[in-house]
């Protein structure tokens, strides 16, 4: 049996952009850190919350490449004379990635008690409805 890719389904015409889409976001990696969590805000708004505790502003950066939404830490060990017992606080660095859709814009940031509040808001679609005429061939 021949695999059917998502770009040559016959019914999905056009859609060869989704599918690389998609192998894109399989192939970020990301392994789990930090945690985040994606909630929806309003009918077209939504946020997107990640734990970075032991970051500040400044060892932040969020950046949007090619569509997707790119937020990575360093963090600024200025602590590398103590010495810990126990270091249970993550302090690698990270690189998380979302991929936006077409009409989805990043709004504002936030930093609050430790977590990170990226807000976005994707544009009301609009309804067209189009008349395609027939000629007599």
């Amino acid at each position: 049996m021949t695999k059917l890719n998502l770009g040559t389904h016959p019914h999905l015409l056009g859609f060869e952009q989704l599918e690389r889409l998609l192998e894109r976001s399989a192939k970020a990696g990301n392994d789990g850190y930090p945690p985040y969590n994606i909630e929806q805000t309003s009918e077209f708004s939504y946020r997107i919350t990640l734990a970075v505790a032991g970051f500040s502003e400044s060892d932040l950066s969020i950046t949007i490449e090619d569509r997707q939404l790119v937020i990575r830490g360093r963090n600024s060990d200025d602590g590398q004379d103590r010495v810990y017992l126990h270091r249970g606080i993550a302090a690698r660095q990270f690189q998380r990635s979302f991929v936006l859709a077409d009409g989805v814009e990043v709004g504002e940031a936030i930093m609050e008690n430790g977590l990170l509040h990226i807000d976005l808001t994707r544009a009301k679609p609009e309804t067209v409805v189009q008349t395609i005429s027939i000629k007599k061939g």
